[in-house]
């Protein structure tokens, strides 16, 4: 089985570098999916709120034999829940359906700052760590400017930011922010969420160099760069291809071709923070 390397988050808490996410995994099938990327090796889940399928996480780590300690679980507040108290009693209902006294990470899933809320609403977070039901808070979606703000207004760095982030959307500039604060990167949509990133020639050619699939040597990319990843696949196949990225190593030239896929702005495939929401 792969073993997967950690990360040491800014508040000691090591999670594992690559795990699976499950946006958009059907509710009824999420069970049956997260079954098959533990027997592939995955003890990182990602959900959400949003996503509704929390229970069927919850279900497949009952049913898996493993440990609480040897899972490590994310999730993220819904856009409905902003607000100190709103967070802490949507966190309660998370716990419930996960069926676990305590999450690893919790994290706002979007800033919403027309809302004005994410400070106050962070504050909660703080007091669910403090209370322990999180083991760590961070963000998601969060901008420099959104990040800059709650370290003006709060005590507390979030531990990871989780933002769109793939070779045609590097996000260069916030990653560098991250490394200068002690924010772990976290990468959603790490492969481009199949839309054609994957045909790319450059990462096609990567591939065939080192005998791999173009979303292995990607994902390879990100684990260089020191990113959090967790691609979704429904197939126990296309798992195993995923989390199989740690026995070869990509050259500085090979970084710096896929890096120079980037696009700014135009290569972003998902919602903008600033409107989001």
């Amino acid at each position: 089985m792969t073993q997967v390397p950690t990360i040491r988050l800014n508040n000691g808490v090591h999670i594992p570098q690559l795990g699976f996410g499950v946006f958009k995994v059907p509710p009824r099938e999420t069970a049956e999916t997260v079954r098959s990327a533990f027997a592939a090796g995955y003890r990182h889940i990602d959900t959400a709120q949003m996503y509704g399928n929390e229970e069927g996480v919850g279900r497949a780590l009952a049913e898996s034999g493993l440990s609480r300690d040897e899972v490590f679980l994310t999730t993220k507040l819904d856009n409905d829940g902003h607000g100190f108290d709103a967070a802490l009693r949507r966190l309660e209902v998370s716990l419930q359906k996960l069926g676990t006294d305590h999450v690893d990470l919790y994290l706002i899933h979007w800033p919403r700052p027309r809302d004005d809320r994410y400070v106050d609403t962070w504050r909660g977070l703080e007091k669910a760590l403090a209370e322990g039901r999180t083991r760590s808070i961070g963000v998601s979606n969060f901008t420099v400017e959104h990040l800059g703000r709650l370290a003006q207004e709060t005590g507390t760095v979030p531990a990871v930011n989780q933002v769109e982030l793939h070779p045609r959307f590097a996000q260069a500039g916030l990653r560098a922010y991250h490394a200068g604060h002690g924010i772990a990167t976290e990468a959603w949509s790490p492969i481009g969420q199949g839309k054609g990133l994957l045909d790319d020639p450059v990462l096609a050619g990567l591939a065939r160099k080192h005998g791999r699939s173009a979303a292995q040597v990607v994902l390879r990319w990100h684990v260089q760069l020191g990113n959090i990843v967790f691609p979704k696949s429904m197939h126990p196949q296309r798992m195993r291809e995923n989390i199989d990225v740690f026995d070869f190593e990509l050259a500085g030239d090979d970084m710096q071709e896929i890096s120079a896929l980037d696009r700014g702005a135009a290569g972003r495939l998902g919602p903008n923070p600033d409107t989001f929401g």
